[in-house]
């Protein structure tokens, strides 16, 4: 009898789908919403699954507990409430439902967008207040006025279409979708700068990671065109709220429209909410009877599929693979991940064409779920992870214009088993290789003209640095004055003397002055922290 627990409240419609798996005999489940973080971990050992929302934190404490778990549901997009590199660890597969709440999202952001040009909430309260101050509201046409859109995602692409429908120019800045795919969509793909600049109102919709943290800052805003409304129904953290509430005091932007905020729910004292030029929502996005019901059966469905069929849907952590595979393949899934992650770390502009080869006796077997981990690894790091899984990769590359090149050779150019990722932009073409030795070992053996054997996990500072004495005594000592531990050191080198690639293993995040640092050696080139 598989068990599943319920732990956050589900739409009806998708605790039918339990119950009508239930009554064939080999399904169970127990809903119970509101559960304390205690009840849980003292719960969760007797289940095979659980399905949560948002109120449901799922820590690395629970999936300790959890002896019998196989998988978590996620009702909704993000799963930024578990603990997904334990369940991995774990062999816990975890799965959203991307698609259930696209439309609602994109809608909202819309009529923030339209209320916001309007004054439509303040209009409101004045009226309650018995008030009749029409010409206090005169607002804003959306007509023919140009909207950027940051992110053109999933949800991006449908706030872009909306928008032309309500005869809006609309500007995109995407760093990895290309010219052909922005001219099939209608808009007119800038870089960040002209969008600030020309845009009358602008949307956000992309991912918060270390890159996007206070992405839209002070110097950001200052660029926007003075009078110019901004929109945040993505994720709060991607606009410094304090730089923003500046802005709006001093007049330079005419208004703000919020669904997110840094901290969920935003202290009563928070400046945004005292400003008369701010609408805002609680996170209300996804908050629609249709997009509730739509995630419900979604991962209920998902969940049933996975217990008892063996499928697996929407899997962020994990490809759909048979167990059999999963043996066989579990090194080069890990390694195509890894690989996938690292070019895009280390990519300048959009891909246009991945090329994966095969070499040594991988080349014998199936390699299709070793190719989706390559891409799921290269663009979880350059859309939005939570859209981005094993079953959806190979579409979300085709959408984004990219060429997906796959080659096997038996031959290999030292080791018995071989692959090599490389990556084409508009201008420039990178090759990562990494090897598997043994049943379990995995390397990285090349990054692009350097040849090295490094462990690809955790926080790498990759440095290109002039091969000459002293460079690693002067990376020690500013990392050891900064209190960064070194765990590790590879170096690769094309010729004596000419320029060396250094990877250095940290045990801890290296902020951007450390590295600030780093680059301000006369022999350092460049220096970028990895995390793998």
């Amino acid at each position: 009898m598989q068990r599943v627990l319920v732990s956050d409240k589900l739409a009806p419609e998708g605790l039918q789908v339990l119950e009508e798996a239930a009554s064939g005999g080999k399904l169970s489940f127990d809903s119970r919403p509101g559960m304390s973080a205690e009840e849980l971990v003292e719960s969760i050992g007797e289940y095979d699954a659980l399905i949560v929302r948002s109120g449901t934190t799922v820590t690395a404490e629970v999936i300790g507990a959890a002896s019998r778990l196989r998988a978590v549901g996620r009702a909704g997009i993000g799963v930024d409430n578990i603990d997904v590199k334990e369940a991995t660890r774990r062999g816990i597969a975890v799965m959203n439902t991307p698609g259930g709440n696209n439309i609602t999202t994109a809608e909202h952001a819309v009529s923030m967008m339209l209320s916001l040009a309007r004054s439509i909430p303040q209009a409101t309260a004045s009226m309650r207040a018995g008030k009749w101050e029409k010409s206090k509201f005169t607002g804003s046409e959306i007509y023919n006025k140009t909207l950027g859109v940051i992110g053109i995602g999933n949800i991006g692409r449908l706030v872009a279409e909306r928008a032309r429908g309500l005869k809006m120019k609309v500007l995109a800045h995407d760093p990895f979708i290309s010219e052909e795919k922005a001219s099939e969509l209608g808009v007119e793909l800038v870089p960040l700068e002209q969008l600030l600049e020309r845009s009358d109102f602008v949307t956000l919709h992309i991912p918060k990671t270390a890159d996007t943290t206070d992405f839209i800052g002070a110097a950001e805003l200052a660029r926007m065109k003075k009078g110019a409304r901004l929109v945040n129904c993505a994720r709060g953290g991607i606009v410094n709220e304090a730089a923003l509430a500046d802005a709006l005091r001093d007049g330079h932007l005419a208004g703000a429209a919020l669904d997110v905020f840094d901290q969920e729910p935003p202290p009563a004292d928070h400046p945004l909410l005292a400003l008369d030029n701010v609408i805002c929502t609680p996170h209300l996005g996804a908050a629609t009877a249709e997009a509730q019901v739509n995630v419900a059966v979604a991962v209920a469905e998902q969940v049933v599929d996975f217990l008892l069929h063996d499928v697996t849907r929407n899997a962020v952590n994990v490809p759909s693979v048979s167990a059999e595979q999963v043996e066989v393949l579990r090194p080069y899934l890990n390694l195509g991940e890894t690989l996938g992650s690292l070019q895009a770390q280390i990519l300048e502009q959009a891909p246009t064409e991945v090329t994966i080869e095969y070499g040594g006796e991988v080349a014998t077997v199936d390699c299709q779920p070793v190719t989706v981990s390559v891409l799921h690894g290269l663009l979880a790091r350059l859309v939005d992870s939570s859209t981005v899984n094993y079953v959806n990769a190979r579409e979300v590359a085709r959408e984004r214009g990219l060429k997906i090149t796959e080659s096997k050779t038996r031959e290999t150019s030292g080791y018995v088993n071989q692959v090599k990722v490389r990556v084409k932009t508009a201008g420039h073409e990178s090759e990562v290789a990494g090897a598997v030795f043994g049943r379990e070992v995995v390397r990285l053996v090349k990054v692009n003209q350097f040849h090295l054997e490094a462990v690809p996990e955790g926080f790498i500072l990759m440095l290109h640095n002039r091969d000459v004495p002293g460079v690693v005594g002067a990376i020690g000592t500013i990392l050891g004055e900064a209190n960064v531990n070194i765990a590790g050191l590879e170096l690769g080198r094309e010729a004596v003397g000419g320029i060396a690639l250094s990877l250095v293993h940290v045990d801890d995040r290296v902020d951007e002055p450390v590295l600030e640092r780093l680059r301000n050696l006369p022999e350092i080139v460049s220096a970028q922290l990895l995390e793998l």
